[in-house]
């Protein structure tokens, strides 16, 4: 069980390493441009498209660890409640699983956008980028993290002792 743990670890770093080398790509594109827009009062013409595409492989790449590490940002006003009630690790699991079977709905929506994008020839404006490509990288992270999500809800509704020592 403690090698499963290990690969998953090793596995999570993948998504984390592309958001932060992504990261420091759009640090350095945007220092770059104002560089040159105030000084040589010639901006980088992409540099806005480029941050586009940076900022959704940011978010998409670290989506399906942040879930599954249950790092996301909550709102707990009601978990006194739930928590003198003695189901509070029931209604997290439940919870948990229903936003991850949920997701797989956009996942396979922006799937479908991928495929219409491909058929029509979509390419971004400066750099001719094909839409396709990064619409396919937001519906695979969309649906690795649907995934994840299902399977931390069922995690914590069946088998919560398996979280326990992991990221709560």
């Amino acid at each position: 069980m403690k090698s499963i743990a290990r690969l998953l670890n090793r596995l999570t770093e993948l998504p984390m390493l592309l958001a932060a080398a992504t990261l420091f790509v759009l640090m350095v594109l945007t220092f770059a441009d104002v560089i040159m827009r105030s000084t040589f009062s010639a901006p980088i013409e992409a540099a806005t498209e480029l941050t586009r595409i940076a900022m959704a492989v940011i978010v998409f790449s670290a989506l399906p660890v942040v879930s599954g590490r249950a790092e996301h940002i909550v709102v707990d006003l009601l978990d006194p409640l739930f928590r003198r009630a003695g189901i509070e690790r029931i209604l997290n699991g439940l919870i948990t699983l229903i936003c991850g079977v949920l997701l797989i709905w956009p996942a396979m929506r922006s799937f479908d956008l991928a495929a219409r994008a491909k058929s029509y020839g979509d390419l971004t404006e400066y750099l001719s980028i094909p839409v396709f490509y990064i619409t396919w990288f937001i519906a695979f992270m969309t649906l690795v993290t649907a995934i994840t999500m299902a399977l931390r809800g069922m995690v914590t509704l069946f088998k919560p002792d398996l979280l326990r020592g992991a990221h709560d």
